[in-house]
């Protein structure tokens, strides 16, 4: 399985992909946090707080990954290289687990940056260092859990098509009913938002660990990636 992650982290680096996924990341945040004027600026928010990034990333991510995880197994299908892929003295279950370990740590490196975020707001609180501790560390757990699943739900999507835009498109779209789609829905009638991403990532980003958070996003991304599984399977 190391094998695959480190051929999956060179492929990454050994073209524009891996730089451009974290420029990119990067410089939306940047834009939206620090420049851009609305309700996503921290400096025109008039407090010290990261609410409006922890708001804001998991946008930003629910196309940035997918993005990542489209050529996956598209293009192994595409290129006809996946049968050489099974033909290796490795098992189906480390391939899928090692590609999908590869794109994870990828954008962990874009999100590693965004900690220099938590000294600046430390730097504009008043007293300096007067920030939310609990609530911005449970913000990135939760952004951490959102990661594990966003992942786990582009790389099953990469095996639906060899067409990578498809593949983008459809990883899209199951992120964004996962994560919003509930939440958009629910009504005083019926409360089903708690099924979506979102209510558990924002229950976690108060800065309160339930292991039911944790246990559902862990679920989502067990799912996905046995669903991957047992579709390579049946090809």
């Amino acid at each position: 399985m190391l094998t695959i992650i480190k051929r999956e982290i060179n492929t990454f680096f050994s073209s524009t992909i891996g730089y451009l996924v974290i420029a990119i990341f990067l410089i939306i945040n940047g834009l939206f946090l620090w420049v851009f004027s609305g309700n996503y600026n921290i400096l025109d928010a008039g407090f010290a707080d990261l609410s409006s990034y922890f708001e804001l990333a998991p946008w930003v991510l629910l196309f940035l990954i997918p993005a990542v995880c489209m050529r996956a197994f598209s293009d192994e299908m595409k290129m006809g290289t996946m049968e050489l892929l099974i033909t290796k003295p490795i098992t189906l279950k480390q391939i899928v687990l090692g590609k999908y370990f590869g794109a994870v740590f990828l954008i962990l490196i874009a999100l590693i940056p965004t900690i220099l975020y938590v000294f600046t707001i430390s730097e504009l609180g008043n007293p300096p260092g007067n920030w939310d501790v609990g609530s911005t560390i449970g913000s990135y757990i939760g952004l951490l859990f959102l990661v594990l699943a966003y992942t786990a739900i582009g790389i099953f999507a990469s095996t639906l098509s060899q067409n990578q835009i498809v593949a983008f498109i459809i990883a899209v779209l199951l992120c964004f009913v996962l994560y919003y789609g509930f939440e958009g829905v629910t009504s005083s009638t019926f409360n089903i938002s708690q099924f979506g991403m979102k209510a558990h990532f924002d229950s976690v980003a108060r800065g309160v660990l339930d292991t039911r958070d944790l246990i559902y996003f862990l679920s989502i991304t067990i799912f996905f990636i046995a669903l991957t599984i047992f579709k390579l399977k049946k090809q």
